[in-house]
């Protein structure tokens, strides 16, 4: 006869065998370009006062970092703050208890925070992260854009302004820089101004445990691929063409 710790360690395994692992959370980080966003938005707070020596003037400044499915939105979210979020009323919003140093790094790599789209992303999408806290949730987000502008996609970028970019140049970049197939998992998205086709966003998928500091190249390769989306553009420059 079996011991009885016997019986109850095999009931554990049994047990814990019959509950389904939890699948890894995904993610779409959307980073923008900002004078290409400038040209259709020059009445913008962060587009005025946009010169050619700010940050966002030579590498991809962050829009958000979204949990998937895209219907996972304003999560535990008080009914007036999601009405007025939607209606682009993000002034106000509650304002974000956040450190010194994360509201001085998106002042410098989330522009549109002269617009308080900080607090549009946190009740639309931050609301919704893996850690439901603002700081948290900016801190990971600016650490991915920092991987990616740090990678030499800032310079790529800076070095064909004012020139045509393609997608397959920029999914290359990414598979160099991440590992082969980072690039399968980045859609770029274009505008069209008048006789020019811009460059304005990458949206890129993401899976894995960003909170626990997963490396970008870790979440990349984790995700599924998606389409390449605009086939090419034009990198544009600071100010109105």
């Amino acid at each position: 006869m079996r011991p009885v710790w016997h019986l109850l360690f095999s009931g554990l395994v049994l047990l814990f065998a019959a509950v389904p692992a939890r699948a890894a959370p995904f993610y779409v980080l959307a980073i923008s370009w900002q004078p290409a966003f400038c040209e259709s938005s020059p009445r913008k707070r962060e587009c005025r006062s946009q010169t050619a020596d700010r940050a966002d003037a030579g590498q991809f400044s962050l829009h958000g970092l979204w949990p998937q499915p895209a219907s996972r939105q304003y999560c535990n979210v008080d009914r007036p703050v999601r009405e007025a979020s939607n209606a682009g009323q993000w002034r106000e919003l509650p304002v974000l208890e956040l450190s010194m140093r994360t509201r001085e790094s998106l002042e410098r790599l989330m522009p549109g925070s002269q617009s308080y789209l900080d607090r549009h992303e946190w009740a639309k999408h931050g609301s919704c992260y893996a850690v439901a806290d603002p700081e948290i949730y900016f801190r990971d987000s600016l650490r991915l854009l920092q991987s990616i502008n740090d990678s030499g996609l800032a310079q790529l970028m800076r070095d064909n302004i004012g020139r045509r970019l393609s997608a397959s140049e920029i999914r290359a970049h990414f598979d160099e820089a991440f590992g082969e197939g980072a690039g399968e998992r980045v859609r770029v998205a274009c505008r069209d101004d008048g006789n020019r086709r811009l460059i304005t966003e990458l949206t890129i998928g993401l899976k894995g445990d960003i909170p626990g500091g997963a490396s970008l190249s870790q979440l990349m390769l984790a995700a599924p691929p998606t389409s390449r989306g605009c086939p090419d553009g034009i990198v544009d420059a600071v100010g109105q063409q």
